[in-house]
């Protein structure tokens, strides 16, 4: 699994000229599976983000987690965080999972994601969509195996 998470002020997703989610402060969540990935590592991330204390407290320290907030979440799948470049010019995304994997992991992250936040919105898979945000900071973690997962 590899994830992208900005921190925004707003944000949404259009698919075919209507927005589909859209959120305001919170998170905007890019949300890429692999093969390897299942519900178990679906739930320890959830927890992990809803648990990450990168918003400001009154002091200007990024102490506040989206909950300590009242923050919101809007997750959109992302295969292309598995594009690999190493050869040619041509991304490779050989190590993004298998279509019904990731749709089906995809929908349990954004059910499962509405146990620990205010307000879960989403893009839908597999769909051109058009995502709009406003950066708070701007802020952005990354989170992959090995590296917060």
């Amino acid at each position: 699994m590899k994830i992208v998470i900005q921190r925004v002020l707003s944000s949404s997703v259009e698919v075919d000229n209507k927005v589909v989610g859209k959120i305001g402060r919170g998170f905007l969540i890019l949300l890429g599976i692999s093969n390897d990935d299942n519900k178990e590592k679906i739930e320890k991330v959830v927890q992990k983000i809803s648990r990450l204390r990168i918003f400001s407290d009154e002091n200007g320290k990024t102490n506040l987690s989206i909950n300590d907030v009242g923050g919101e979440i809007l997750v959109v799948s992302q295969f292309t965080l598995y594009a690999d470049c190493r050869k040619g010019n041509r991304p490779s995304f050989i190590n993004a999972g298998a279509p019904n994997i990731a749709e089906e992991l995809y929908n349990y992250f954004t059910e499962y994601s509405k146990k620990y936040f205010n307000k879960v919105e989403h893009g839908i898979f597999g769909a051109d969509m058009k995502v709009s945000l406003v950066n708070d900071g701007p802020f952005t973690v990354i989170l992959e195996d090995g590296n917060g997962i």
